[in-house]
């Protein structure tokens, strides 16, 4: 792991920790933290019996060589949630449900944190997934 990344690992590792309640921790290492849910009614529908896993992944943040990503994937399935983002923080989009960040900025952190709650409720309230 690269030292200068750890920091921020931690801190965007705190994020996903804050909103774990009882969701399935998939992955917890020094490299990836991550959260699942299982798959809820409107997800069974999309895919029916073609689902891989009998999991749905919702968030994990990970550190590479160069930066630390942090994955939410229910801002693939409704980019409306990005609405009144800041540009600095959809600047660190990689993709449609990635943030990248080499450093720990305390501002774009309490956004994602916001953006998380706010992306968490919505895939559960979708019917995308379901708490343990």
């Amino acid at each position: 792991m690269t030292t200068n990344l750890k920091p921020v690992f931690v801190e965007l590792r705190k994020i996903l920790q804050k909103h774990q309640g009882s969701w399935t921790v998939q992955e917890d290492s020094d490299k990836c933290y991550s959260l699942a849910g299982l798959p809820g009614p409107a997800a069974v529908t999309i895919w029916g019996g073609k689902m891989k896993k009998p999991i749905m992944p919702i968030a994990w943040v990970q550190i590479s060589k160069a930066y630390v990503s942090y994955h939410l994937m229910p801002v693939y399935g409704n980019p409306k949630l990005l609405d009144g983002a800041s540009k600095e923080l959809l600047a660190r989009m990689q993709g449609k449900s990635c943030f990248n960040f080499k450093s720990v900025d305390a501002a774009l952190f309490r956004e994602l944190d916001d953006l998380t709650a706010r992306s968490i409720a919505g895939f559960k309230k979708t019917g995308f997934v379901s708490e343990p």
